[in-house]
């Protein structure tokens, strides 16, 4: 059965299935290619008649990813620019002013999309009777390339085009989510990895000021921003080696995607170039984003919203067990490695910490385990930790969480690490092709329902204890009190609290740094 909803653009036709009324491809905003590429998002054209909103739309251009093992993460829609679309699951198209809940995925603000299966929006929709909307933005060298500086203006791209694209979709939301059912003034923003970045951006941007009245920031927090002598560096690399001096403004707007998309690979021409780094990432730009992300939320940008921050125990062992190198890591080596962002002998107190306290507890102290539990609080816990103090000094609403359940894939090596928690938090665990990532069982399942819950109780009023779970106090400095999730989830005071001071003095820029 079909359902005809108006937007302030035109008629849009969904379908009913199970019990909800699902929209698809919604384009939120004008295609931007043509002169349109590499500037702010626009909105859409008006039309007439009925537009099928049925199937999924365009993904956002992105490189392929050879090694998608999880059938739930795969993209199966073709990929153009003409990708800023969004999906939407709805109880009914009632006005009656349900919680909204907003997806942004994540992938290193380079691959990813709303529609994929892991991001199935139904699960939450039905448990929570909320409306859940997951979202496309630009991508890379399409979204987030810094061109400004390096072309004297002539293509005016800040490197943060990828934000606002998600900005012009909170503005969709805010205009026309009543007519699906959903509540306006009830919007929660929630993301992991890049899109938890996101989140953190966004509380703290001030055009997003207002589009959104909670946030859920997932293994990502305010700290990965790159400079604008970074962005322009990058902008410099990435042109040279596509062969177009930066002066010849016809030939950068005439590029190719397929080749733009090479911009940023190693000379293999499969693999990143890893003298980038994280090379596409948002810019501090003076305009877009002011300054930096941390500095606005510690001046009072993100002020009344209600916030959840948290992470994975072992978030690095994803990367590690795609990096062969991590597994023959010596001691030298890996206080060379940390000394790349501190001094040596503040890298040489942290190893040592990192040993003493993982010891004391009863955990392995194996060179390649301590550079992993020391890059997964470097880059993920600990900014998000930063998040939760400073906001906890104003606003009682404020969650932190450590994900901490263990994946059984690869006969456990990942252990509890980077988006493990994603098919739990959408009830989509269960699925073919993250079940055996996820695990499964009574346990799964149990952990499944208690973190919907909370997810489903914060959206509602901005407080995540429930009854699956109990009482859940929000985070201060003098208790810390974190909810650990896993297969008997609890609240505990100041977990690994011994790790954590040992970053007591890094600046926010160092954490989270890629």
């Amino acid at each position: 059965m079909s359902a005809i909803v108006s937007t302030r653009y035109g008629r849009l036709e969904g379908e009913e299935q199970d019990g909800l009324i699902v929209f698809k491809g919604v384009q939120f905003a004008a295609a931007p290619d043509g002169i349109r590429r590499w500037l702010a998002p626009q909105k859409p054209a008006p039309w007439t008649g009925v537009r099928d909103a049925r199937r999924f739309g365009a993904a956002a251009h992105q490189n392929p990813v050879t090694n998608q093992a999880l059938a739930a993460m795969k993209i199966e829609q073709a990929h153009a620019e003409d990708c800023l679309n969004l999906n939407l699951w709805t109880p009914g198209v009632d006005r009656a002013r349900r919680p909204v809940m907003v997806w942004i995925h994540g992938g290193g603000f380079t691959i990813g999309a709303g529609s994929q299966e892991v991001y199935n929006g139904s699960f939450l929709a039905r448990r929570g009777d909320v409306v859940v909307v997951t979202i496309n933005y630009r991508l890379g060298p399409l979204g987030f390339l810094r061109l400004n500086d390096v072309t004297g203006g002539r293509i005016p791209s800040s490197g943060n085009e990828g934000l606002l694209d998600q900005v012009a979709a909170l503005e969709w939301v805010r205009d026309n989510i009543a007519d699906f059912g959903g509540d306006p003034d009830n919007v929660t923003i929630f993301g992991e990895s890049a899109g938890g970045m996101s989140v953190g951006a966004l509380l703290a941007m001030p055009i997003a000021r207002g589009l959104f009245h909670k946030a859920i920031a997932q293994s990502g927090s305010c700290d990965t921003v790159s400079s604008i002598a970074r962005a322009n560096r990058t902008a410099q690399r990435v042109l040279a080696k596509l062969g177009v001096a930066t002066d010849d403004i016809d030939a950068i707007r005439a590029l190719p995607v397929a080749q733009l998309l090479t911009g940023v690979l190693g000379p293999d021409g499969k693999t990143p170039d890893r003298e980038l780094g994280m090379a596409y990432q948002p810019v501090v730009d003076g305009t877009v984003i002011p300054r930096e992300l941390i500095e606005m939320v510690t001046q009072g940008s993100a002020a009344g919203v209600a916030v959840m921050v948290g992470s994975n125990l072992e978030e690095w062992k994803l990367f590690s067990a795609l990096d062969p190198r991590t597994s023959q890591v010596d001691r030298a080596g890996l206080i060379a490695w940390l000394s790349k962002r501190l001094t040596v002998d503040f890298a040489s107190s942290v190893v040592a910490t990192y040993e003493r306290a993982r010891a004391s507890a009863g955990a392995s102290i194996a060179l390649p385990e301590l550079y992993s539990a020391i890059e997964t609080d470097r880059v993920f816990r600990m900014p998000g930790v930063r998040l939760a103090e400073i906001l906890g000094r104003s606003e009682p609403r404020v969650y932190n969480y450590l994900f901490t359940w263990r994946s059984p894939a690869m006969g456990g090596v990942l252990g509890s690490c980077h988006a493990l928690e994603i098919g739990f938090v959408f009830g989509t665990n269960h699925l073919v092709g993250m079940n055996h990532f996820a695990g499964e069982g009574p346990a799964a399942d149990k952990l499944a329902g208690e973190m919907q819950d909370a997810w489903l109780a914060f959206a509602r009023d901005g407080d995540p204890g429930c009854a699956s779970l109990g009482a859940w106090p929000g985070y201060t400095e003098e208790r810390r009190a974190t909810m650990l999730f896993g297969e008997t989830s609890r609240v505990a005071d100041a977990p690994f609290d011994e790790e954590r001071r040992a970053w007591d003095g890094v600046p926010s820029g160092i954490l989270g740094a890629l």
